[in-house]
């Protein structure tokens, strides 16, 4: 990579950026979850990834985790460690998002709450490609936090 471009990409302005659009993001994704825990058990359910026993803990516990990486991102403690789940939990969502895509068998992401407007099957699908790229995206802020903070050992 060239000098100046890393040096840009990985510079503490961008860097404090980065952190606090993350922190945006998983703090209101997680409180729309948390105000909505059967809205989200169902959304999770929809997926057909899981088994039904494991629903309902995952949407009580998962919001939580968002939230509490949302609020380390913006106190900037532990931002290494909430970096690393924070990319796990997204190739998890990719993961996701994409295997119903291939399935052809459109869900609602559930990302930032449950929708109640009705929509058709190609719009629903057409919503997952942009979740999936909305998601690698913020992958790549993650990586970015990442790379840019190696001197940071928490």
């Amino acid at each position: 990579m060239n000098g100046g471009w890393e040096r840009k990409l990985l510079s503490p302005w961008l860097t404090i950026r980065v952190q606090l659009g993350l922190a945006a993001v998983f703090i209101v994704a997680a409180v729309a979850k948390i105000a909505d825990p059967p809205g989200f058990a169902h959304e999770i359910s929809n997926y057909k990834l899981i088994g039904p026993a494991a629903v309902n803990p995952l949407a009580l516990w998962l919001p939580w985790l968002e939230f509490i990486l949302g609020i380390c991102f913006l106190l900037g403690v532990y931002r290494r460690t909430a970096g690393r789940i924070a990319a796990i939990l997204l190739i998890v969502f990719i993961s996701a998002l994409s295997i119903n895509l291939a399935r052809g068998r459109p869900v609602d992401c559930g990302c930032f709450g449950t929708s109640h407007a009705p929509r058709s099957e190609a719009e629903r699908l057409a919503d997952m490609k942009l979740a999936i790229l909305r998601d690698v995206f913020f992958l790549a802020m993650v990586g970015q936090l990442l790379m840019a903070r190696k001197d940071d050992r928490k």
